[in-house]
C-alpha cells in the first residue's frame, strides 16, 4: 500500500520503516556474518522474497519495478543508511551473488515409475492445480524402461493435501508407489551478475561438495541457482555458500 501510494503521490521514493538497518545478504540468524546490502534490483529482491528470505512482500516489489519507484528499507530505531531497492544498472552487474536465501518449509514429493508418454505429468500436476497446492521445484528422471520418476517440492503446510491428491492422481495415471521427505531444505543464491559471469553453479556445488553435503534436486533462473538438500544440513549449506562468494561483513 505505501509504495502504490507513492506512486499515486509521484514520490520520489518510498521509505519503508522497519526494526532491522535494512536488507542483509542472509537471515542475520542463521548466518551471523551477513552484512546489510547498499542496493538491490527489484528482481533479486523479488527472487529473495520467492525463495524464503523474510525481506519484503513480493506484490510491494511488483509495483515499484511496474512503475520504477525506488524504495528504501531503513531502522525506525537508528539513524543508519537502509537498503536502496531500485532498477538496475551496469555497475551492479559487478556483484555476481546479492544474497542467499534458506528454506526449511517445504517437503519433497516424489512418483516413481510415470508411465512416459504426453500428457501424463500434466495430468499429475493439473490435479495438484486443481486442489489449490503450490508446487516449487520439479525434477524429472527418465529411466531405460518405459517409465520416469517426478520429484516436486511443496510447502509442509501443504502436504497432508497434497499426498492424498498424488496418491489418487497416481492411481489413474498408472504409477507405481509414491514417497515423500520432510527433511529437506532449499539453499538458494540470487544475483543479477550471474547474467554475465560463468563459472557460478560450480563454486556453489563444489562448495556444498568440500562440505559433504549432498544435492537432491537443482533449479535455476537467469539470476538464480537453488538446491535442494538434507534438511540437517540446510543452515550449514547456506553459511558455507555465504563465505564461499565473500558475501561475510567487510
Amino acid at each position: 500500500t505505501a509504495v502504490a501510494l507513492a506512486v499515486a503521490l509521484k514520490a520520489k521514493h518510498c521509505e519503508i520503516y522497519t526494526d532491522v538497518d535494512g536488507i542483509f545478504t542472509a537471515d542475520p540468524r542463521v548466518i551471523p556474518e551477513a552484512r546489510k546490502m547498499d542496493v538491490a534490483t527489484y528482481d533479486e529482491i523479488l527472487e529473495l522474497a520467492s525463495l524464503g528470505a523474510k525481506v519484503m512482500h513480493s506484490r510491494s516489489i511488483e509495483v515499484g519495478k511496474k512503475f520504477n519507484m525506488p524504495i528504501w528499507v531503513c531502522n525506525s530505531h537508528k539513524d543508519v543508511k537502509g537498503t536502496l531497492i531500485t532498477k538496475e544498472n551496469k555497475k551492479m552487474e559487478e556483484v555476481v551473488v546479492s544474497g542467499v536465501a534458506l528454506a526449511e518449509d517445504e517437503a519433497k514429493i516424489t512418483v516413481f515409475h510415470v508411465p512416459d508418454r504426453p500428457g501424463v505429468a500434466a495430468k499429475l500436476f493439473q490435479t495438484l492445480a486443481d486442489a489449490n497446492v503450490n508446487v516449487d521445484m520439479i525434477i524429472q528422471n527418465k529411466t531405460k524402461t518405459n517409465a520416469t520418476d517426478i520429484s516436486f517440492t511443496v510447502f509442509k503446510n501443504e502436504l497432508t493435501k497434497a499426498m492424498k491428491v498424488v496418491n489418487a492422481a497416481t492411481k489413474k495415471i498408472g504409477a507405481k508407489s509414491v514417497a515423500c521427505d520432510e527433511n529437506i531444505a532449499k539453499v538458494s543464491i540470487v544475483g543479477i551478475g550471474m547474467r554475465s559471469h560463468s563459472g557460478i553453479a560450480s563454486k556453489m556445488f563444489s562448495t556444498l561438495a568440500k562440505n559433504k553435503i549432498n544435492i537432491e534436486m537443482i533449479s535455476t533462473s537467469e539470476i538464480k541457482i537453488s538446491v535442494v538438500v538434507e534438511g540437517s544440513k540446510g543452515k550449514l549449506a547456506a553459511q558455507a555458500i555465504h563465505k564461499a562468494f565473500g558475501l561475510g561483513k567487510k
